[in-house]
C-alpha cells in the first residue's frame, strides 16, 4: 500500500469527522506588540461546531516567513491549552511564542478540545459521548489541527512550502499524527512522546497516557513506527527522555531503528532522535537540537 493509501487509511480510523477543506474564518480579539514580535489572540471557525480560540506569534516584518504549528500537552492541566505557548511548561526552557517569533517563524497554537478556552467537560465523559456518535476524541482534536493547518498555510505571511509542527507530550503525538497525515508540514518535531505501542503494553503503561490517545482498531493496521514511516523522507526530529514511562526506552530503540533503516536510503539527514537521560521534560539541550533542526529544514 503507497502512502497515500496509508494515510486515507490513518485518516479513516479517526471517526465521523467534518467535511475536510471546509472554509476557516478568522476573527482576531487583540492583539499584542512587544519589541521586535507581535502576539496575536484569534478566535477561529475550524470545525463549524465551536469557535477555537488561539495564540499567533509573528514577527513584525510582513514576510512571507516560514511557520510552525504549534501543539501544547495534556499534563491534566485542562485549563492551560494554548496558555503553555506564551507562559511555557519548565523554567529550564523560555517560552516557545518569543523564541519562535524572534527567529522569524509565525507560529500558531489552538485550544484543542476540552483545554483552555474550550475546557469544563469531563475527558473522559466527553469521549464517551463521541463514541456513542460514531467520533472519536483524538480525531475531533486532529481535524482541528489539520484545519489550523489550512489557515496558518493560507495567510499572507507565510511560505505556504516551509511549515513545521512542533510540541511536546500530547503535543508530541499532535505533531507526528499531523505530520504523517498533511505533506504540507516539511518538518516535525516531537519532545517526549515518541511511544512505541506494543513497548507500552508490555510495560503495564497503558494507563499514563489520557483517554484520549487511544483511537479505535488503531493497531489493526498500524505500528507507531509504520506512523512515522508517513513522514518519511521530510524531516523529524524525535527528542525523548530515557526514563520516560510514556515512552519506554525499547522502544525508542525500535522506533529509531526502524526509521535510521527507511532514511539511510535516500535522506539520512532528515531523521534525527535524540534521548536524554532524565524523564518527561523538555532541556536546554533538546530546545537547541530542535531550533537547529528547524532553521536547517525550514
Amino acid at each position: 500500500m503507497n502512502q497515500a493509501a496509508q494515510r486515507e487509511l490513518l485518516y479513516s480510523l479517526l471517526g465521523d469527522l467534518p467535511p475536510r477543506r471546509r472554509p476557516v474564518s478568522c476573527q482576531v480579539v487583540a492583539a499584542h506588540p512587544h519589541d521586535d514580535w507581535v502576539l496575536e489572540h484569534l478566535t477561529l471557525d475550524l470545525n463549524g461546531s465551536e469557535p477555537v480560540s488561539a495564540y499567533l506569534a509573528r514577527p513584525t516584518s510582513p514576510g512571507p516567513h516560514p511557520a510552525i504549528l504549534y501543539n501544547h500537552w495534556h499534563g491534566g492541566q485542562y485549563r492551560v491549552g494554548k496558555q503553555e505557548f506564551i507562559t511555557g511548561l519548565n523554567p529550564l526552557c523560555a517560552p516557545y511564542a518569543p523564541e519562535l517569533a524572534r527567529r522569524g517563524y509565525v507560529a500558531l497554537c489552538i485550544d484543542h478540545y476540552n483545554f483552555g478556552e474550550r475546557s469544563g467537560r469531563d475527558e473522559t465523559a466527553l469521549f464517551k459521548e463521541l463514541i456513542w456518535q460514531g467520533k472519536v476524541l483524538w480525531g475531533m482534536m486532529v481535524y482541528d489541527s489539520l484545519q489550523a493547518l489550512d489557515y496558518l498555510a493560507g495567510r499572507e505571511d507565510v511560505d505556504a512550502a516551509r511549515i513545521g509542527t512542533l510540541g511536546m507530550s500530547m503535543g508530541s503525538t499532535m505533531a507526528w499524527w499531523v505530520a504523517a497525515l498533511d505533506t504540507r508540514i516539511k518538518v516535525c518535531a516531537d519532545i517526549c512522546c515518541m511511544t512505541d505501542f506494543e513497548s507500552l503494553i508490555a510495560h503495564d503503561g497503558l494507563n499514563g497516557h489520557s483517554i484520549y490517545y487511544y483511537v479505535p482498531s488503531l493497531l489493526k493496521h498500524f505500528t507507531a513506527a509504520g506512523i512515522q514511516a508517513l513522514i518519511h523522507p521530510r524531516a523529524h526530529i524525535s527528542c525523548n527522555g530515557k526514563y520516560d514511562n510514556l515512552t519506554p526506552y525499547d522502544g525508542l530503540l525500535k522506533i529509531d531503528t526502524a526509521m535510521k533503516a527507511l532514511y539511510e536510503k535516500d535522506a539520512p539527514e532528515n531523521w534525527k532522535m535524540v534521548i536524554e537521560p532524565h524523564g518527561h521534560l523538555e532541556t536546554p539541550a533538546m530546545r537547541r537540537a530542535i531550533l537547529e533542526f528547524l532553521q536547517r529544514h525550514l
